[in-house]
């Protein structure tokens, strides 16, 4: 009962209905041939009960917050589609099903059938078992409804706030880049046009193929190495760095730019405030499905004001990212060392 293929889902269930209360009606009158028969003429009822359910109570009052009003007309459609159900009973299934008894039968009497259709319509036994009979099925319907529609909002939800994350994404990386370029052209260096290009094809990258959910591990890895080329042609012989990088991807794939932040993490707050010279330490382990992702670099002289909020937006949005897409399913830890900063990642990426 999703949005996709919904006239086929909804095919699908009444057609499941209709096996179900053929199945009811066919043992209780020891005739399937009567029950297929019978269940065709009070399906429509059954729709008809489901959907003004599924419209006015559950589309325009549940998913409202207006439980009390729910409560009062889904009472009053109960009562209704009673009435409905013992109308076609009256005056269609009873008597088909005396017919059809009373055709293999002479002898057969219905004590129902003597009873005038006012004493029928009005008889609380009769009322009562038209509540359970037009109830059984259509509740298992509204109950799937709920359920779709409950998970559709959770979906929802999650979307948009992915959204918003990876919408943190171009603007942090595009903060820290123009950093970069800035300090660059400080130094008057003659390798800005080549950042400021390499940087472009990152945020290519990030703009137009990181649309999908997951990408190609191998294509993040390779952007993820971009930057680190990117790094390594601002700091020169001023950077120690080691970089080791499994080429054995398959098809695995991932969410994009997850490992990018730890590495800018890296760069900016270790070798950026290092006095001396600054070591990086890149590994990206894959076995089987699960990886690891290990960023250790030296530590500034002196630390950072507790308050200062750099970096946190890229850790942050990647916590976030990590335990929507992939829970229970990884982990990102930080160790503060004595010389310096470790983070380790572990996903599992299993389709």
């Amino acid at each position: 009962m999703t949005t996709k293929h919904p006239a086929l889902k909804h095919a699908g269930f009444w057609f499941a209905a209709f096996l179900l209360l053929t199945y009811i009606y066919g043992t209780a009158y020891e005739s399937f041939e009567l029950g297929v028969k019978v269940i065709a003429m009070l399906l429509p009822v059954h729709m008809l009960y489901f959907y003004l359910v599924d419209y006015l109570v559950v589309k325009n009052l549940y998913i409202k917050g207006r439980y009390l009003n729910a409560f009062l007309v889904t009472l009053a459609l109960m009562a209704l589609i009673a009435f409905i159900y013992r109308i076609a009973e009256i005056f269609v299934t009873d008597p088909y099903i005396y017919w059809f008894y009373k055709h293999s039968d002479s002898s057969f009497s219905w004590g129902r059938m003597q009873m005038s259709r006012t004493e029928q319509l009005f008889n609380p036994i009769f009322f009562a078992t038209a509540i359970e009979r037009s109830n059984a099925v259509v509740w298992i319907g509204i109950t799937l409804r709920l359920f779709t529609l409950s998970h559709e909002r959770k979906q929802s939800a999650l979307q948009a706030e992915l959204d918003s994350l990876k919408a943190q994404l171009h603007p942090h990386f595009l903060f820290n880049s123009l950093n970069n370029i800035y300090s660059l052209s400080l130094d008057k260096s003659d390798k800005t046009p080549e950042v400021v290009l390499g940087i472009s094809n990152i945020l290519r990258y990030s703009l137009y193929e990181c649309t999908a959910r997951l990408v190609s591990l191998k294509r993040d890895i390779e952007i993820l190495q971009d930057y680190i080329k990117l790094e390594k042609i601002r700091y020169e012989d001023r950077l120690e760095l080691n970089v080791f990088i499994c080429e054995n991807t398959g098809m695995l794939q991932i969410t994009p730019l997850l490992m990018l932040p730890l590495v800018e993490n890296a760069f900016k707050h270790g070798t950026a405030t290092t006095v001396g010279t600054p070591w990086i330490n890149i590994q990206l382990h894959i076995q089987g499905t699960d990886l690891t992702f290990n960023v250790s670099n030296s530590k500034p002289e002196t630390n950072e004001p507790a308050g200062n909020p750099a970096g946190k937006i890229g850790i942050e949005n990647v916590r976030k990212r990590l335990s929507l897409l992939y829970p229970g399913r990884h982990s990102l830890a930080f160790f503060d060392e004595q010389d310096c900063f470790i983070t380790v990642l572990t996903i599992n990426l299993a389709p």
